[in-house]
């Protein structure tokens, strides 16, 4: 029986900048990588920076 290739995990990426309060959907110089594998921990992250008033790009 052929062993089944595993599909690469799904994953969702922010950059941050805590310096301009920026978080960005693609790579921003000066951003901080996260990377999740948990569309529950994405949106809570998205949520923490709404709260605190961070604007998106």
């Amino acid at each position: 029986m052929a062993k089944k290739k595993k599909e690469p995990a799904e994953s969702w990426r922010i950059w941050v900048d805590t310096e301009r309060r920026v978080v960005s959907f693609h790579e921003v110089p000066g951003g901080q990588l996260l990377e999740f594998y948990s569309r529950e921990l994405f949106q809570s992250c998205i949520d923490r920076y709404t709260a605190q008033r961070y604007r998106y790009q």
